[in-house]
């Protein structure tokens, strides 16, 4: 079987094999690579393995190239890195590894192409491709990686309880993969991911948030989280997620299984957005749940304040997950905590102070609020669905109509504290506070218009009021 490379990759990979002759080493193409030029997937990053060392086939082949790319050495992994065009290649010398058991770092020593296709994750990521003259464009396929392409399996290309408990990581890799290929994982391997679920306490919180977020951006991350949560990987890396499952029952009435319905709006979150952090809000949207959840009599359950429970946690499960703690977790905070508003302002008799406050609050994030808010209609009861959907509609239509007359989303009182200090001669006070508030309530409640002159005469008024003038 003879691989087909394209056209435009055709001359970097002739480079290489003129290098690796002129060095008197092998050279092979191997990976992640060959694996999606099979499955017609775009790839970018090449992984070049030479029996010898793949540092100075890099510069040699860096040498051959117009313009001549900046080399990036990382010597202690014996590993070095050129980016030509749209490409990344990463040239590395073949090596075997072997692991101590309270680490994912192994040791390494020089070793053959077998010994580098042995230490690779899955027999579809140990397929490798020959540029040397004499079998140029060869697969070599020791695990029948190319049959498991052809059949949409994961399968480790070793026992699946060695590859695991060696680098815990790729148990996360292989849900991943299996969910962004739509691959089934082969039942060995997949049993072995329960099996060894605990070693994943020795793999650091960035390199589980970076997998995490992997599976979180395919066309249909909910498969990953069910894989996660069945095999218990889940409520290890992610507890409060993993304690949104279960149903409990009294006097006969059962709430829904909240797990199963935070994956239903994170799938209809992601047909409408590739957005990663919204869909993070919706996974975190109902993380409260669990702490908040009561039965009353009366009403039967309950999850009153979850929103800002929710809100409240978020910070905490970003710093624990490793997740960036800046305007992407604020983000993420406040579609948590407006979660329930759009909902809450779905009738008839919706006021428009109600729908200006919502417009200003969630500011240039309200499109994005407004698409958690359809996703989070998952009721199995058609007439309610429809009815909610309509609501929707209707709230839809209000906040365009209410946007086009107040323009409000980002925006600012046409007062600001540092006018209020200089009019009333004030140094920052409560005093100032207390007007400021006061003058964008009035706007949002509709009490005055959305313009300097009524918010100045408002101001005067509320002054006298407090006895400022």
């Amino acid at each position: 079987m003879v691989f087909d490379i394209r056209p435009y990759e055709r001359k970097i990979f002739e480079i290489i094999q003129d290098s690796a002759a002129e060095l008197g080493v092998s050279v092979f193409i191997v990976g992640g690579y060959v694996r999606d030029r099979f499955l017609a997937r775009g790839s970018k990053d090449i992984d070049v393995v030479c029996v010898g060392d793949g540092i100075a086939l890099a510069e040699t082949v860096a040498s051959k190239l117009r313009p001549t790319p900046y080399v990036a050495i990382y010597k202690r992994f014996g590993t070095a890195m050129i980016r030509h065009n749209d490409l990344e290649v990463e040239f590395v010398g073949a090596r075997k590894e072997s692991y101590s058991h309270d680490s994912r770092k192994p040791s390494v020593e020089n070793g053959t192409l077998e010994d580098d296709q042995n230490r690779r994750d899955f027999t579809i990521n140990a397929l490798a491709v020959s540029l040397n003259d004499a079998d140029y464009g060869q697969i070599i396929d020791p695990f029948n990686g190319f049959h498991d392409l052809e059949n949409k399996i994961i399968r480790t290309p070793l026992n699946p309880d060695k590859t695991f408990a060696d680098d815990p990581l790729r148990m996360m890799r292989c849900i991943r993969f299996a969910v962004q290929l739509g691959f089934e994982i082969e039942q060995a391997t997949y049993k072995a991911l329960s099996r060894n679920k605990h070693r994943i306490g020795i793999v650091s919180g960035e390199r589980i948030a970076g997998e995490l977020d992997k599976i979180i951006l395919a066309d249909q991350p909910s498969r990953g989280f069910k894989l996660l949560f069945d095999t218990g990987i889940l409520e290890i890396i992610f507890p409060e997620m993993a304690a949104l499952h279960g149903v409990e029952i009294k006097n006969n009435i059962g709430h829904k299984d909240n797990f199963y319905h935070t994956l239903e709006v994170l799938d209809n979150v992601s047909r409408d957005s590739t957005n990663l952090w919204l869909r993070w809000a919706a996974i975190l949207h109902d993380i409260a749940k669990p702490p908040t959840k009561r039965f009353d009599p009366d009403f039967g359950w309950t999850f009153h304040g979850h929103e800002a429970l929710g809100a409240a946690m978020v910070p905490r499960i970003f710093r624990k997950l490793k997740l960036p703690l800046d305007t992407k977790m604020k983000y993420v905070q406040k579609l948590v905590l407006l979660h329930l508003r759009p909902i809450a302002l779905t009738n008839d008799n919706v006021s428009d102070s109600a729908v200006r406050r919502l417009v200003f609050e969630a500011g240039e994030d309200l499109d994005d609020l407004m698409l958690l808010c359809k996703a989070d209609i998952t009721s199995k009861n058609e007439g309610k669905v429809n009815k909610y959907k309509e609501n929707y509609r209707v709230l839809t239509e209000k906040i365009k109509e209410i946007e086009q007359k107040d323009h409000l989303r980002n925006w600012q009182p046409p007062i600001t504290g540092d006018e209020i200090m200089k009019i009333f001669k004030l140094p920052p006070s409560r005093e100032v506070g207390i007007l400021k508030t006061a003058i964008r309530e009035a706007i949002l409640d509709g009490i005055i218009g959305n313009n300097y002159e009524a918010a100045y005469d408002f101001m005067m008024q509320k002054a006298k009021e407090m006895k400022m003038v």
